[in-house]
């Protein structure tokens, strides 16, 4: 296939551009600079341009861009940057796969599109939440209708936690379990719906080859866990304890609105995946840590 990706530099975009000319995929990705390289091609998804014949003979779009949602506090600033840095440049995705005649779009969302859930598992046909995450995913997902009305093959791609080598969750938490400094978040018994880097890519590729795999996909592991489950399997895997208890006021205090998000979880499974047939290379967070850990 011919692939146009956009968000190819970041965590999930690297690792998925790799992969898809491992198997020899063809890949264009979209930069936002002066391209530089062959195979990219400049866009501005604020003024709502692509290059001319950015999407010519493509097979499918990948659309992974959006500020980091844990990167910085939640001012009011930063809510607005990232709901325009997802909602806007799938608006010109949308629209543009259309007019080039692109048969599939693969669009980022994420698990937080649910709220909070507790215990209860969570299938991609579970309402959607209320919290400004949730509403976030909404109005993400919403601007691909375009394309769905229109025919194109829309999937949603519904990311979990992504447990990676190097940045992502553990990038952030490794190296205060390092310090002694690691520990559950409140009470722990909220949902962390986790999948391995390897997995994530894995399953973009999954529903790029079965043309039948179309609407919200779970990109989460089979089997998620509660956060002081994982934070004991996080401290086990670095052979270090981990016996503090962060309460919700102190989260609060060092990060705002966004601990909110930190003491509530979806316990989303993979329902859509495992239905066609995608079988997952680390099942349990156990495999996932110990993969990413090396």
């Amino acid at each position: 296939m011919r692939v146009v990706v956009a968000g190819s530099s970041g965590l999930i975009g690297t690792s998925l551009v790799a992969a898809l000319r491992a198997a020899d995929h063809e890949v264009v990705r979209l930069v936002r600079r002066q391209p530089g390289a062959p195979d990219e091609r400049g866009w501005d998804p604020e003024a709502g341009r692509l290059d001319t014949g950015a999407l010519d003979g493509a097979d499918a779009v990948v659309n992974l861009c959006g500020a980091g949602v844990g990167d910085k506090r939640w001012t009011p600033e930063r809510k607005r940057l990232l709901v325009r840095s997802r909602v806007r440049p799938t608006e010109v995705l949308a629209e543009a796969v259309v007019d080039a005649g692109v048969p599939v779009l693969a669009n980022g969302s994420a698990v937080g599109y649910y709220g909070d859930t507790g215990p209860k598992p969570v299938t991609e046909s579970a309402p959607p939440g209320k919290d400004f995450l949730a509403e976030l995913c909404q109005r993400w997902e919403a601007a691909t209708e375009p394309a769905a009305v229109a025919g194109v093959r829309v999937v949603r791609l519904r990311t979990g936690l992504v447990i990676a080598p190097s940045g992502g969750l553990l990038g952030q938490l490794r190296p205060l379990f390092s310090l002694l400094l690691g520990g559950r978040l409140g009470d722990g018994t909220q949902y962390m719906p986790w999948i391995s880097l390897d997995d994530e890519v894995a399953a973009i590729r999954f529903v790029l080859e079965h043309g039948e795999i179309a609407g919200p996909v779970n990109l989460t592991g089979p089997a998620p866990v509660t956060n002081a489950e994982f934070t004991k399997a996080l401290a086990e895997a670095l052979g270090r304890p981990a016996p503090w208890i962060v309460p919700g006021f102190a989260l609060r205090i060092a990060l705002g609105e966004f601990a909110d998000q930190a003491l509530v979880g979806q316990r989303a499974v993979p329902t859509a995946l495992e239905s066609h047939g995608f079988a997952f290379q680390h099942p349990t967070i156990g495999s996932a840590l110990a993969a990413a850990l090396g």
